[in-house]
């Protein structure tokens, strides 16, 4: 039977990181362009119009990225199973990060009713999904970056695995997790962040470990600088990231962006658990979508006064 495909999102920031620090220190190495370009996703959108002037990354703006582990599945485009916005202020130089639970009930960009956040992305791919994240909290996207989850465990185990801080004890898979600090190969970490039916805290807590082990993974991947190692990490990213941002993008991001990763704030977006005709969905106010997209339009230097009123969803 084929093993249920769970993709997690930690590891992209890293990605963006790790192929920038190489960037940066063997550029003119061609297997550095070739990998990049093998990521490179060209976007039909030119920039977000949520903005009144289009980014300028040389000039050192803050910059949000959407961040999506994407389930394949057979005959099927897949869905953004895990979601998570990133967005770094050089200037402060601190980052938010915080999850949207994919199961979250809103529109659909581009078409005419409310459905689960992550289907967006199987109606219209990328380019829809990030739409459908900006309409939902009136917040511009700049870049996205997904991967799968073999490139997951193969970057875990490529810097030698990660330390985590577990809360409480417990099973999943087949592995143990013991509480308190313990250290974890790529699979260990893969299941340590997908658990939430032994977690009081369901999705809200798988989230909080996906958060965790993304902050270790920035940490590895900013600091690496192993040379024997260069070419694993290469191909790692080459396999499985996919982006729309350019190797010079990423240059600009390792060079003057990295600093953020010692002020991360993370945050959760506040809802109810819900049904509807049979269909579990996780429901957010609209109180609750403009307090963070407040929160965020602050950090991101965007004047949220005169943002566009949110729509009222209706039931």
């Amino acid at each position: 039977m084929r093993k249920k495909i769970y993709i997690k999102i930690g590891v992209l920031i890293v990605l963006l990181a790790g192929v920038a620090g190489l960037a940066v220190n063997y550029l003119y190495q061609s297997t550095v362009v070739q990998t990049a370009d093998s990521v490179y996703v060209e976007s039909e959108r030119e920039e977000s119009e949520r903005r009144d002037v289009p980014l300028d990354m040389e000039q050192e703006e803050p910059v949000s990225i959407l961040l999506m582990g994407i389930g394949d599945r057979p005959d099927d485009p897949g869905r953004a199973d895990s979601i998570m916005v990133l967005t770094v202020n050089p200037e402060e130089e601190s980052m938010y990060m915080f999850n949207i639970p994919r199961d979250t009930r809103t529109q659909i960009v581009g078409r005419d009713f409310e459905d689960k956040i992550n289907h967006a992305y199987a109606y219209g791919g990328t380019d829809m999904q990030m739409e459908t994240v900006e309409e939902f909290l009136d917040i511009p996207i700049d870049y996205f970056a997904s991967i799968n989850m073999e490139g997951f465990m193969q970057l875990v185990d490529v810097f030698g695995g990660i330390t985590v801080e577990n809360d409480f004890e417990f099973r999943q898979d087949g592995i143990d997790y013991p509480e308190g600090e313990i250290h974890l190969d790529g699979e260990e970490a893969l299941h340590y962040s997908r658990m939430r039916r032994s977690d009081p805290r369901g999705d809200l807590g798988r989230n909080e470990r996906q958060r965790e082990v993304l902050n270790e993974l920035i940490s590895e991947g900013a600091s690496f600088s192993s040379i024997t190692r260069v070419n694993n990490v290469l191909d790692v990213v080459s396999d499985n990231l996919r982006t729309n941002m350019t190797l010079e993008e990423m240059r600009h991001m390792f060079e003057n962006y990295r600093g953020a990763r010692h002020n991360i704030e993370q945050f959760e977006i506040e809802g109810e658990n819900t049904t509807i005709d049979g269909v579990y969905y996780y429901e957010v106010s609209q109180d609750e979508r403009e307090r963070v997209s407040k929160k965020v339009k602050e950090h991101l230097g965007i004047d949220s006064g005169e943002a566009e009123e949110f729509v009222q969803d209706e039931d």
